[in-house]
């Protein structure tokens, strides 16, 4: 595939071993606008992620002996920050975690379903929109535009459930906001009934700009929710 049609739209890697639902992705994202790549496997999906550089990777977590959460895991460790989205037949604490802890930015729940599937995709890959480029609290800035935290001059990368999460609580100082609103101004979608993968998050936001003795900024309100304000 040329450059220059990679160049003029964003390029989805679909990493999809069901030969029916990658036709049915990949001809969505197509129809969407996006140009889309296929690989069959783990081992030539993170080649091709490698080389190609997408705008996003979609990856179906039932790929043979776990390999989808292994190539999340490999992609991030080759120091990529590409949007990672999985696929997932379950919804559970554990496959939330899991789908975390690989390096993945968000997931989708099969059975798979056109237009929620591409709002997914939209949300990773619109461009900001906005005339406020950066937010501050203290020390901490956040910046809209490459989506990353700065503390005390050192550059923090985050995922994107990680900026949305953050740039929630920093639109927000000083003011206590429950996991409800969390999970609705966050998510955007329904993920009432299980508020752990709030705290999931927020435990790594916690490490990460919280790191080297910093003051704690994230702070508990047990029983309601988080407030970001100095200790």
């Amino acid at each position: 595939m040329s450059t220059s049609i990679l160049d003029s739209n964003p390029c989805v890697l679909l990493v999809e071993t069901d030969e029916s639902l990658a036709q049915r992705v990949s001809l969505d994202l197509r129809e969407a606008g996006y140009v889309t790549i296929v690989a069959s496997d783990a081992s030539s999906g993170f080649h091709q992620a490698c080389e190609l550089q997408p705008a996003m990777v979609v990856v179906d977590r039932a790929l043979p002996g776990e390999a989808g959460l292994k190539l999340c895991s490999q992609i991030r460790n080759a120091g990529s920050r590409v949007p990672v989205l999985l696929l997932m037949s379950r919804d559970t604490v554990d496959d939330r975690v899991a789908c975390l802890d690989a390096g993945a930015d968000d997931y989708f729940l099969k059975p798979y379903r056109t237009e929620p599937f591409l709002q997914r995709v939209r949300l990773y890959l619109e461009p900001e929109v906005g005339s406020t480029e950066q937010l501050r609290f203290g020390d901490l800035i956040l910046d809209l535009t490459s989506r990353r935290a700065i503390r005390n001059g050192r550059t923090i990368d985050l995922t994107m459930k990680e900026f949305e999460l953050l740039r929630f609580l920093m639109s927000h100082p000083r003011e206590v906001l429950t996991r409800e609103q969390i999970l609705e101004n966050v998510w955007g979608y329904d993920f009432m009934g299980e508020s752990n993968v709030i705290e999931v998050y927020i435990r790594y936001l916690r490490l990460k700009i919280e790191d080297e003795g910093k003051k704690r900024l994230i702070q508990t309100v047990r029983g309601v929710g988080y407030v970001l304000r100095e200790a």
